[in-house]
Protein backbone atom coordinates (compact mmCIF):
# COMPACT_ATOMS: atom_id res chain seq x y z
CA UNK A 1 0.00 0.00 0.00
CA UNK A 2 1.09 3.56 -0.56
CA UNK A 3 0.18 6.99 0.75
CA UNK A 4 0.87 9.81 -1.66
CA UNK A 5 1.34 13.50 -0.91
CA UNK A 6 -2.01 15.25 -0.43
CA UNK A 7 -3.92 11.97 -0.23
CA UNK A 8 -6.15 10.73 2.60
CA UNK A 9 -6.00 6.94 2.92
CA UNK A 10 -8.39 5.23 5.30
CA UNK A 11 -7.17 2.05 6.99
CA UNK A 12 -10.13 -0.13 7.99
CA UNK A 13 -10.52 -3.48 9.69
CA UNK A 14 -11.90 -5.23 12.74
CA UNK A 15 -10.13 -5.08 16.09
CA UNK A 16 -7.00 -7.17 15.81
CA UNK A 17 -6.73 -6.81 12.03
CA UNK A 18 -3.24 -5.31 12.34
CA UNK A 19 -3.89 -1.60 11.83
CA UNK A 20 -2.08 -0.35 14.93
CA UNK A 21 0.76 -2.84 14.37
CA UNK A 22 1.25 -1.44 10.87
CA UNK A 23 1.33 2.07 12.30
CA UNK A 24 3.95 1.02 14.86
CA UNK A 25 6.04 -0.30 11.96
CA UNK A 26 5.76 3.07 10.21
CA UNK A 27 6.92 4.79 13.39
CA UNK A 28 9.93 2.47 13.58
CA UNK A 29 8.78 0.89 16.84
CA UNK A 30 8.25 -2.60 15.37
CA UNK A 31 10.29 -4.30 12.66
CA UNK A 32 8.32 -6.16 9.95
CA UNK A 33 8.93 -9.90 9.79
CA UNK A 34 8.58 -9.70 6.00
CA UNK A 35 8.34 -6.99 3.39
CA UNK A 36 9.71 -3.48 3.16
CA UNK A 37 8.65 -0.14 4.60
CA UNK A 38 9.76 3.12 3.02
CA UNK A 39 9.03 6.58 4.39
CA UNK A 40 9.86 9.36 1.95
CA UNK A 41 11.90 6.76 0.04
CA UNK A 42 13.92 5.63 3.07
CA UNK A 43 13.63 3.04 5.86
CA UNK A 44 12.05 4.35 9.10
CA UNK A 45 14.61 6.26 11.17
CA UNK A 46 14.98 9.25 13.47
CA UNK A 47 15.26 11.42 10.36
CA UNK A 48 11.99 10.17 8.85
CA UNK A 49 10.26 10.33 12.25
CA UNK A 50 10.88 14.08 12.32
CA UNK A 51 8.72 14.35 9.19
CA UNK A 52 5.80 12.42 10.73
CA UNK A 53 2.87 13.78 12.69
CA UNK A 54 1.20 11.16 14.88
CA UNK A 55 -2.00 11.13 16.92
CA UNK A 56 -2.33 7.78 18.75
CA UNK A 57 -5.55 6.32 20.15
CA UNK A 58 -4.48 7.45 23.62
CA UNK A 59 -3.61 10.94 22.27
CA UNK A 60 -0.04 10.87 23.64
CA UNK A 61 -0.57 13.86 25.94
CA UNK A 62 0.78 14.37 29.46
CA UNK A 63 -2.32 14.81 31.62
CA UNK A 64 -0.33 16.34 34.50
CA UNK A 65 0.92 19.18 32.28
CA UNK A 66 -1.01 22.14 30.88
CA UNK A 67 -1.80 22.52 27.20
CA UNK A 68 1.02 25.04 26.76
CA UNK A 69 3.49 22.76 28.57
CA UNK A 70 2.51 19.83 26.34
CA UNK A 71 2.98 21.91 23.19
CA UNK A 72 6.23 23.35 24.47
CA UNK A 73 7.58 19.86 25.16
CA UNK A 74 6.69 18.67 21.64
CA UNK A 75 8.11 21.82 20.06
CA UNK A 76 11.46 21.30 21.79
CA UNK A 77 11.48 17.58 20.92
CA UNK A 78 11.17 18.48 17.23
CA UNK A 79 13.43 21.55 17.52
CA UNK A 80 10.50 23.69 16.39
CA UNK A 81 9.99 27.04 18.10
CA UNK A 82 6.92 29.20 18.66
CA UNK A 83 4.25 26.49 18.75
CA UNK A 84 2.58 27.46 22.05
CA UNK A 85 2.14 31.08 20.96
CA UNK A 86 0.16 30.03 17.85
CA UNK A 87 -2.07 27.58 19.70
CA UNK A 88 -5.85 27.95 19.49
CA UNK A 89 -6.46 25.33 22.17
CA UNK A 90 -4.23 26.73 24.92
CA UNK A 91 -6.35 29.89 25.49
CA UNK A 92 -9.49 27.72 25.78
CA UNK A 93 -7.76 25.40 28.23
CA UNK A 94 -7.03 28.42 30.41
CA UNK A 95 -3.93 27.07 32.14
CA UNK A 96 -5.69 23.93 33.39
CA UNK A 97 -3.98 20.55 33.42
CA UNK A 98 -4.81 18.46 30.35
CA UNK A 99 -6.40 15.84 32.59
CA UNK A 100 -8.95 18.45 33.67
CA UNK A 101 -10.14 19.52 30.20
CA UNK A 102 -12.73 17.77 28.02
CA UNK A 103 -11.93 15.00 25.55
CA UNK A 104 -12.84 17.14 22.54
CA UNK A 105 -10.37 19.82 23.58
CA UNK A 106 -7.76 17.15 24.31
CA UNK A 107 -8.10 15.76 20.79
CA UNK A 108 -7.72 19.21 19.27
CA UNK A 109 -4.60 19.67 21.40
CA UNK A 110 -3.22 16.33 20.18
CA UNK A 111 -3.75 17.52 16.59
CA UNK A 112 -1.90 20.76 17.31
CA UNK A 113 0.98 18.81 18.84
CA UNK A 114 1.15 16.52 15.80
CA UNK A 115 1.05 19.37 13.28
CA UNK A 116 3.32 21.90 14.99
CA UNK A 117 6.49 20.75 13.21
CA UNK A 118 4.76 20.79 9.78
CA UNK A 119 4.98 17.05 8.96
CA UNK A 120 4.86 15.59 5.47
CA UNK A 121 2.88 12.54 6.61
CA UNK A 122 0.13 12.59 9.24
CA UNK A 123 -0.74 9.28 10.91
CA UNK A 124 -4.00 9.21 12.86
CA UNK A 125 -5.12 6.17 14.85
CA UNK A 126 -8.89 6.57 15.46
CA UNK A 127 -8.48 10.33 15.97
CA UNK A 128 -12.17 11.12 16.62
CA UNK A 129 -13.08 8.26 18.94
CA UNK A 130 -15.35 9.33 21.78
CA UNK A 131 -16.01 12.92 20.69
CA UNK A 132 -19.33 14.52 19.75
CA UNK A 133 -20.38 14.87 16.07
CA UNK A 134 -19.54 18.60 15.91
CA UNK A 135 -16.04 18.08 17.26
CA UNK A 136 -15.59 15.16 14.87
CA UNK A 137 -16.53 17.38 11.93
CA UNK A 138 -14.06 20.07 13.03
CA UNK A 139 -11.25 17.53 13.32
CA UNK A 140 -11.99 16.25 9.82
CA UNK A 141 -11.93 19.81 8.53
CA UNK A 142 -8.38 19.97 9.90
CA UNK A 143 -7.51 16.70 8.13
CA UNK A 144 -8.79 18.01 4.79
CA UNK A 145 -6.90 21.29 5.20
CA UNK A 146 -3.66 19.37 5.75
CA UNK A 147 -4.27 17.20 2.68
CA UNK A 148 -4.91 20.32 0.59
CA UNK A 149 -1.52 21.58 1.74
CA UNK A 150 0.11 18.44 0.34
CA UNK A 151 0.38 16.41 3.53
CA UNK A 152 -0.23 12.67 3.13
CA UNK A 153 -2.71 11.29 5.67
CA UNK A 154 -3.13 7.71 6.90
CA UNK A 155 -6.13 7.39 9.22
CA UNK A 156 -7.83 4.46 10.95
CA UNK A 157 -11.50 4.75 11.85
CA UNK A 158 -14.51 2.65 12.77
CA UNK A 159 -16.95 5.30 11.54
CA UNK A 160 -18.16 4.51 8.03
CA UNK A 161 -19.17 8.15 7.48
CA UNK A 162 -15.54 9.11 8.05
CA UNK A 163 -14.30 6.38 5.73
CA UNK A 164 -16.32 7.97 2.93
CA UNK A 165 -14.31 11.18 3.37
CA UNK A 166 -11.09 9.38 2.43
CA UNK A 167 -9.67 9.44 -1.10
CA UNK A 168 -8.95 5.74 -0.92
CA UNK A 169 -9.56 2.88 1.50
CA UNK A 170 -7.48 -0.15 2.47
CA UNK A 171 -9.17 -3.04 4.30
CA UNK A 172 -7.09 -5.29 6.53
CA UNK A 173 -7.83 -8.67 8.07
CA UNK A 174 -5.39 -10.81 10.08
CA UNK A 175 -2.46 -8.68 9.02
CA UNK A 176 -3.24 -8.81 5.33
CA UNK A 177 -4.61 -6.29 2.86
CA UNK A 178 -7.84 -7.85 1.62
CA UNK A 179 -9.38 -4.99 -0.40
CA UNK A 180 -8.52 -1.49 -1.58
CA UNK A 181 -10.07 1.38 -3.53
CA UNK A 182 -13.02 3.71 -3.04
CA UNK A 183 -16.04 2.54 -1.05
CA UNK A 184 -17.85 1.96 -4.37
CA UNK A 185 -14.91 -0.12 -5.65
CA UNK A 186 -14.89 -2.28 -2.53
CA UNK A 187 -18.66 -2.78 -2.37
CA UNK A 188 -18.92 -3.49 -6.10
CA UNK A 189 -22.10 -5.36 -7.02
CA UNK A 190 -22.58 -6.88 -3.55
CA UNK A 191 -26.15 -6.73 -2.33
CA UNK A 192 -28.01 -7.31 0.92
CA UNK A 193 -31.43 -8.76 1.67
CA UNK A 194 -33.57 -6.31 3.63
CA UNK A 195 -36.54 -7.50 5.67
CA UNK A 196 -39.79 -5.54 5.43
CA UNK A 197 -39.55 -2.98 8.28
CA UNK A 198 -43.20 -3.63 9.10
CA UNK A 199 -42.27 -7.12 10.32
CA UNK A 200 -41.34 -7.99 13.91
CA UNK A 201 -37.74 -6.81 13.57
CA UNK A 202 -36.47 -8.17 16.91
CA UNK A 203 -37.80 -11.65 16.22
CA UNK A 204 -36.59 -11.57 12.62
CA UNK A 205 -33.11 -10.58 13.78
CA UNK A 206 -33.02 -13.38 16.36
CA UNK A 207 -34.10 -16.03 13.84
CA UNK A 208 -31.56 -14.96 11.20
CA UNK A 209 -28.77 -14.63 13.75
CA UNK A 210 -29.50 -18.10 15.11
CA UNK A 211 -29.18 -19.44 11.55
CA UNK A 212 -25.64 -18.07 11.36
CA UNK A 213 -26.36 -15.51 8.66
CA UNK A 214 -24.41 -12.19 8.53
CA UNK A 215 -27.34 -10.16 9.87
CA UNK A 216 -27.08 -6.47 10.81
CA UNK A 217 -29.50 -3.90 12.14
CA UNK A 218 -29.84 -0.37 10.75
CA UNK A 219 -32.37 1.31 13.01
CA UNK A 220 -35.19 -1.25 12.84
CA UNK A 221 -34.25 -2.46 9.40
CA UNK A 222 -32.94 -6.02 9.48
CA UNK A 223 -30.42 -6.70 6.69
CA UNK A 224 -28.47 -9.78 5.66
CA UNK A 225 -25.42 -9.15 3.49
CA UNK A 226 -24.49 -11.22 0.45
CA UNK A 227 -27.49 -13.54 0.86
CA UNK A 228 -30.30 -14.10 -1.69
CA UNK A 229 -33.71 -12.79 -0.54
CA UNK A 230 -35.17 -16.26 -1.11
CA UNK A 231 -32.76 -17.76 1.40
CA UNK A 232 -33.63 -15.12 4.01
CA UNK A 233 -37.34 -15.58 3.37
CA UNK A 234 -37.07 -19.36 3.85
CA UNK A 235 -35.12 -19.00 7.11
CA UNK A 236 -37.66 -16.54 8.46
CA UNK A 237 -40.58 -18.78 7.49
CA UNK A 238 -38.94 -21.76 9.19
CA UNK A 239 -38.66 -19.63 12.32
CA UNK A 240 -42.30 -18.62 12.18
CA UNK A 241 -41.73 -15.10 10.82
CA UNK A 242 -43.66 -14.13 7.72
CA UNK A 243 -42.12 -11.04 6.10
CA UNK A 244 -41.32 -9.56 2.74
CA UNK A 245 -37.67 -9.45 1.73
CA UNK A 246 -36.09 -7.35 -1.01
CA UNK A 247 -32.63 -7.01 -2.48
CA UNK A 248 -30.79 -3.70 -1.83
CA UNK A 249 -27.21 -2.47 -2.39
CA UNK A 250 -24.84 -3.49 0.41
CA UNK A 251 -23.14 -0.91 2.60
CA UNK A 252 -19.40 -0.63 3.18
CA UNK A 253 -19.83 -1.98 6.70
CA UNK A 254 -21.69 -5.03 5.37
CA UNK A 255 -18.98 -5.64 2.79
CA UNK A 256 -16.39 -5.52 5.58
CA UNK A 257 -18.38 -8.12 7.51
CA UNK A 258 -18.44 -10.39 4.46
CA UNK A 259 -14.70 -10.03 3.92
CA UNK A 260 -13.92 -10.62 7.59
CA UNK A 261 -16.12 -13.74 7.74
CA UNK A 262 -14.41 -15.14 4.66
CA UNK A 263 -10.97 -14.42 6.09
CA UNK A 264 -11.67 -15.97 9.49
CA UNK A 265 -13.47 -19.04 8.14
CA UNK A 266 -10.86 -19.88 5.52
CA UNK A 267 -7.58 -21.78 6.00
CA UNK A 268 -4.79 -20.05 7.89
CA UNK A 269 -2.46 -18.11 5.60
CA UNK A 270 0.89 -16.40 6.20
CA UNK A 271 0.93 -12.66 6.72
CA UNK A 272 1.36 -10.91 3.39
CA UNK A 273 4.24 -8.54 2.78
CA UNK A 274 3.25 -4.93 3.24
CA UNK A 275 5.07 -2.30 1.23
CA UNK A 276 4.24 1.17 2.46
CA UNK A 277 5.53 4.47 1.12
CA UNK A 278 4.76 8.16 1.41
CA UNK A 279 5.98 10.92 -0.86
Amino acid sequence: MTVEAGEIVGLLGANGAGKTTLIRMLLGLVLPSEGTIRLFGRPPSRETRVRLGYVPQGLGLYTDLTAVENLDFVAHAFAHNGLPETSKVAPEAGGRLVGDIGLGLQRRLAFEAALGHEPGLLILDEPTSGVDPLSRTRLWDTIHVQAERGVGVLVTTHYMQEAQQCDRLVLMSRGRRVAAGSDADIIGSTTAAEVDPAADWSRAFAVLDAAGLPVTLAGRRVRVADTPPERVRDVLAAGGVEAGVRSVPATLEEKMIIIERAATSGPSAPVASTRTAST
